[in-house]
């Protein structure tokens, strides 16, 4: 048994790592979207750029921690709680991945909108992104924590986001039609699915973060 012991204990230093590379991948997605909300809310062309940029420095911490966890899956001898974290991880690590994505997408179609008028609707549309970065944070703080209860809260703070699609949604395609008009209407459609879906991917962290505390889906 004292044979063992350095191994589990290096194994331990090693889950560690990757737990802390996670926190810090969270860490680059929140400010991926603070900058798609300067970039659209803000109308901050520079802020578009370096979301671009936020997102390559994303996928290659996620393709890095993906690689870890199979490692530590795959050459040591995990117990059930071990590969439960993994796992979970590895969900929870894609739905970040996603979210940086969108936070992406918005930061495009930002600059897309940029020769347009102010959309009369923009500040409602702050506000639902306020409301998904605020999700995104009490996700990850429920990581830090490993608290199960508050990772299962966020879902209520989702049915906020998607009351918020549904009725910038039904206002958008009322929006009297001229010429030239159309796109702009389109691209905000666009931006505030994109938001839902971040929303959605948000829950989906606090959903991993259960699981991994109680092992229950």
């Amino acid at each position: 048994m004292k044979e063992l012991r350095p191994t589990r204990i290096q194994f331990e230093r090693q889950i560690r790592r990757v737990q802390h590379d996670v926190l810090r991948m969270g860490a680059l997605v929140e400010t991926s979207c603070w900058l798609a909300r300067k970039a659209l809310c803000d109308r901050d062309l520079d802020a578009s750029r370096q979301v671009a940029l936020q997102d390559k420095q994303i996928d290659r911490l996620y393709r890095q921690i993906e690689a870890d966890c199979v490692n530590l899956m795959a050459m040591q001898a995990p117990v059930t709680k071990d590969l439960r974290l993994l796992s979970a991880l590895m969900q929870l690590i894609r739905d970040l991945e996603r979210i940086g994505d969108y936070a992406e997408d918005i930061g495009e179609i930002a600059v897309k909108l940029f020769p347009y008028p102010v959309s009369p609707h923009i500040g409602r549309v702050q506000i639902m992104m306020d409301r998904c970065r605020a999700m995104l944070a009490m996700g990850l703080a429920a990581l830090v924590d490993l608290d199960a209860e508050s990772g299962l809260d966020i879902k209520l703070k989702d049915d906020a986001v998607d009351s918020d699609y549904e009725s910038l949604y039904n206002l958008l395609v009322r929006e009297p039609v001229t010429s030239g008009s159309i796109e702009p209407i389109v691209l905000l459609v666009l931006a505030i699915r994109h938001l839902e879906r971040m929303a959605d991917h948000a829950t989906n962290i606090g959903k991993r973060v259960a699981y991994i505390v109680t092992g229950q889906r």
